[in-house]
């Protein structure tokens, strides 16, 4: 008789190999904290507080009751496609064709999911800067490719230099990716960066991948500037983007790619296999966000700056952890290297002994290890509360 298998027989290598998202497994453990009754503050994802602004929630009623409940078009709907083509013009400064140059998708994260089932492959290197979002180094590994993981130094404000790309850069390196500002560490890539980065690309002759979905949670007078507008960049930049963060729509996973026709159009034949077509009265609502009022960004904005002076001071009070006052984003990622070097021990000490989540540093790369990242797109009880329980846990300075 043949060997009986196990399920585990079954598994792809690279199924097998693959770790769940770290993110998600932090408000995995504080919902089982919760089903047993225990009072847990999970500020481990990345969902901001507010609902969707009224005019776009409106306009998605309005299609699916017109009846637009249907399939459209893979690469997004002619509306949608144009609105995105003028925003990224008006806001970014990139010309970008809507028909050919852009894809729609459900969420971001699957548009780079796409681009590394399009480009990489066993035998292609691709460059990533950390900390780096927890998604990214698997994202390359499923699609059988290796990730080079460039370390930035966290004592040096994660600066990037063109001596740190040229020390990690490989015969093998196709693509690097960038993500401005920074999840986990809240850092704005600056305009001198960005031309390191563009020649250093330029010279190498990769593609570059820039992850831009924070791009409108900005603070203290600071502009975001895409780096497909830099001098031969246009023909070799994919430009990553959604409707998650600035417009509270984390829910309608609505994301897209833009870049020129010849790259995207290997990302749209495989969407056709994959997804057929982001929802389509969702992408009614997206033309409504990006083509209607923007005050909701702003007051959205306002309520996370406060929050991020809230938990700044907060945490700069509690003996042995430091936190900087973020340039972008919605997160404070919390030096704890004072207390212990080792972040996956102490957000678990913090989960069980306070009941507080956060994601260890170490996720985000060895990078990040001696840090913690939180999430400040919650309320201020949650954020006092927060602050409170970590100083009944290590203490304050005073």
């Amino acid at each position: 008789m043949p060997t009986q298998r196990t399920s585990q027989d079954y598994y792809a290598a690279r199924v097998r190999d693959a770790k769940p998202s770290p993110t998600l497994a932090v408000s995995e453990a504080a919902r089982r904290l919760k089903a047993k009754g225990i009072d847990v503050i999970d500020l481990g994802g990345g969902d901001p507080d507010f609902i969707t602004p009224a005019h776009i929630r409106e306009a998605a009623i309005e299609a699916m009751n017109g009846g637009d409940t249907h399939y459209v078009g893979g690469a997004g709907t002619p509306a949608f496609r144009a609105a995105i083509a003028a925003k990224l013009e008006r806001d970014n400064g990139l010309v970008v064709d809507p028909n050919g140059g852009i894809l729609v998708t459900p969420g971001g994260k699957f548009a780079l999911f796409l681009a590394a089932q399009a480009f990489v492959e066993p035998g292609v290197d691709v460059m990533v800067l950390e900390p780096a979002w927890v998604s990214y180094v698997p994202i390359v590994e499923l699609a059988g490719g290796n990730a080079i993981h460039v370390s930035l130094d966290p004592d040096d404000n994660f600066a990037i230099t063109r001596e740190i790309l040229e020390s990690h850069v490989t015969p093998a390196t196709r693509i690097i990716l960038l993500n401005s500002p920074n999840n986990p560490t809240g850092r704005v890539m600056t305009d001198e960066e960005a031309s390191i980065i563009a020649e250093f690309s330029v010279a190498h002759d990769l593609m570059v991948w820039t992850d831009e979905m924070y791009e409108k949670i900005i603070y203290d007078g600071r502009t975001h500037s895409s780096i497909g507008t830099l001098p031969g960049m246009a023909e070799r930049t994919l430009t990553f983007n959604g409707l998650s963060k600035a417009y509270a729509m984390t829910g309608w996973r609505l994301g897209y790619v833009a870049g020129p026709p010849s790259l995207v159009s290997q990302l749209n034949k495989i969407n056709s296999h994959a997804t057929t077509c982001a929802t389509s009265f969702a992408q009614a609502g997206g033309v409504a966000a990006l083509n209607g009022p923007q005050e909701t960004i702003s007051d959205m904005v306002r309520a996370w700056d406060r929050r991020r002076r809230l938990v700044t001071n907060g945490i700069n009070g509690i003996r042995g952890l430091r936190a900087s006052l973020v340039e972008g984003a919605f997160y404070s990622f919390v030096d704890h290297r004072e207390i212990d070097t080792d972040s996956v021990g102490l957000t678990d000490r913090i989960l069980n002994d306070v009941h507080v989540g956060v994601v260890p540093g170490v996720a985000f790369g060895d990078a990040g290890e001696g840090h913690f990242r939180l999430s400040f797109a919650t309320s201020d009880e949650a954020l006092q509360g927060t602050i409170e329980r970590l100083t009944n846990l290590f203490g304050s300075n005073t």
